[in-house]
């Protein structure tokens, strides 16, 4: 009897027992090459487990089980743990949703977590991270850069190598991509990745290049080059062996970091500028030539206006030749023939000036001056070009036209002298009308019986609009694309802030048509949502490459010509999404 009653009180104090169901993180904030230990944390025997998606992360390992149970002083104790351990897959602010179980016949969950993923951090070992084999694996990714204090527009590169030892690369994905913020970048194509030899911290170890970037810093101070961080398959050695003797390997997933990166660029010297510096560094000849000197009544001229050599070549613009009145210069006709490789851009960028004289006689196009710091001396070099003399063998002579064009601006004909004088008039009689039975009396005595209707329509329309909230939100973001296109137009003549507009109209164009918010704004989710509404492939693929170049394109100079044709090809492309998109 006695047992039945103990029996009986421990059922009894485990149907009152308070069922406790939580999610605990090993910590709130990672960077985005950690690994992250989630526990699932039950103090009854629950059913059917059900854990939550982890989106923004990827499972490791688990789901792990371990079952506790304890008698202290009478009194049982026991507890169930599901623990994973989860590898980041993005930055930003994630949640962890909830999970559930069963028990008795209800359901209980856990309360959602909020983990903060940042950039890639420094670190020598994950903690979660559990190692195999004898332990002398290596895997670094590693930044090389040729200078960290170069002066303004001085041309640095950036080679990103993975050292590797007793560890097999299977494949490897970018988890988060370089930035160059305040840097004009070109990404140096390799056509073939290779394995070499090679030692890192003096230890013997092989590497491969995985990308080549050449910089030009724009901005002058302390610039940061944030890292490269990459996900890669991996095989590691383990203390089992197969039954002919060779070592085991398992795959597994490493997130390593290139870590940040500070450059410190120093200004170009102010004291020794000289006037009319646009910004060339580098080391350039400068040449200035006609198509021809001697000319015809209604022939024209090319000037050709030229530098050729290495240095920021995309990043400054021409001197401007001066000629006389007499000469009329058309808008330049640019060209450029530049390569661009790891020691930095070399090749030409030519001005074509179209000249068309006007009077006969003999003109002289003024000298120009190119000027350039060169690196090599660490000063300002100036170029200066030859005066350029231009006979123009008949046609008017300049005094001649004028006093033609004068004369017959001040001679009046004798058949005009009269002309504003009217000979006739007409006289209309002065009539004064009523108020009372006029137009305007029936007018403002029927004016509220029309105006009511309109006023009560005018309000239950503007209730259902104001009700509506997904179709005004529609209809702001095509408000602000139409808006900050208008914008952008106003701005061809001013790079930035054309841009800025440009890929504000084209973001709140996808806002308006997609219905999404700017945090799902991701290259592969616009892709995806765009095809998914019978959007042609090349017109997606045209608006996503646009939308990438118009912050490069602040930062690199632009003619008025490239600026319209981005102006045109994104009105384009709106025109063309806009009638696809379903």
């Amino acid at each position: 009897m006695k047992r039945f009653l103990i029996l009986l009180l421990i059922s009894f104090q485990g149907l009152m027992a308070q069922v406790q169901f939580e999610a605990k993180v090993s910590k709130n904030t990672l960077g985005l090459n950690e690994r992250l230990r989630i526990d699932f944390i039950m103090n009854v025997d629950g059913d059917n487990f059900d854990q939550p998606a982890f989106e923004g992360f990827r499972v490791t390992a688990g789901p792990s089980q371990q079952v506790s149970q304890s008698w202290i002083n009478g009194r049982s104790s026991f507890q169930k743990i599901y623990s994973y351990i989860l590898q980041p897959a993005q930055k930003g602010n994630l949640t962890i949703k909830q999970a559930s179980i069963e028990y008795n016949g209800q359901i209980y969950k856990t309360a959602p977590i909020k983990v903060v993923v940042t950039n890639a951090v420094a670190q020598e070992r994950d903690p979660n991270d559990r190692p195999q084999g004898s332990g002398n694996e290596m895997l670094n990714l590693v930044a090389e850069i040729s200078k960290t204090n170069p002066y303004l527009n001085e041309p640095i590169t950036v080679v990103y190598k993975l050292y590797f030892m007793n560890i097999g690369v299977t494949g490897f994905k970018e988890l988060a991509k370089p930035k160059y913020n305040d840097f004009w970048n070109q990404n140096i194509d390799i056509k073939q990745l290779s394995i070499e030899e090679g030692s890192y911290k003096g230890q013997r170890c092989y590497f491969v290049i995985l990308k080549k970037t050449i910089l030009y810093p724009q901005k002058s101070g302390n610039l940061t080059i944030e890292p490269l961080s990459l996900d890669i398959g991996v095989q590691l050695p383990t203390n089992r062996r197969d039954m002919f003797g060779q070592m085991v390997l398992t795959d597994d997933n490493k997130v390593v970091s290139a870590g940040a990166k500070t450059i410190n660029v120093r200004p170009l010297p102010e004291s020794s500028k000289p006037e009319g510096f646009t910004g060339a560094v580098g080391k350039f000849n400068f040449t200035v030539s006609p198509s021809k000197t001697t000319l015809k009544n209604g022939e024209s001229l090319d000037l050709v206006v030229s530098a050729t050599g290495s240095g920021n070549m995309k990043l400054f613009t021409l001197p401007k030749p001066v000629v006389p009145n007499a000469l009329e210069m058309y808008d330049p006709a640019h060209d450029e023939s530049v390569t661009t490789s790891l020691s930095g851009m070399s090749g030409r960028i030519t001005d074509k000036y179209t000249i068309v004289p006007q009077y006969k006689g003999k003109y002289a196009i003024k000298p120009m001056q190119f000027s350039y710091f060169d690196l090599s001396s660490g000063s300002y070099r100036t170029i200066t070009s030859q005066e350029i003399m231009v006979d123009v063998l008949d046609g008017p002579m300049q005094a001649e036209a004028n006093a033609t064009a004068s004369a017959a601006k001040n001679v009046i004909s004798k058949t005009d002298q009269f002309k504003y004088i009217k000979p006739k008039t007409t006289l209309t009689a002065i009539a004064k009308n009523d108020f009372y039975g006029s137009n305007l009396y029936y007018g403002l005595l029927f004016a509220p019986f029309i105006i009511l209707p309109i006023i009560i329509l005018a309000k239950k329309k503007k209730e259902a609009l104001d009700g509506d909230v997904t179709g005004n939100r529609i209809r702001m973001n095509n408000k602000l694309a139409k808006k900050y296109l208008s914008e952008a137009k106003k701005h061809l003549n001013n790079k930035e802030p054309f841009y800025i507009a440009l890929e504000k109209a084209m973001h709140n164009f996808l806002k308006a048509k997609l219905h999404i918010e700017t945090s799902e704004m991701s290259k592969d989710n616009i892709r995806e949502l765009l095809l998914s509404r019978n959007a042609n492939p090349e017109a997606v693929q045209s608006f996503i490459t646009l939308t990438e170049n118009c912050e490069f394109a602040r930062y690199a100079p632009a003619s008025s010509a490239s600026i319209q044709q981005d102006y045109d090809k994104a009105v384009l492309i709106i025109s063309e999404l806009e009638k696809q998109i379903v």
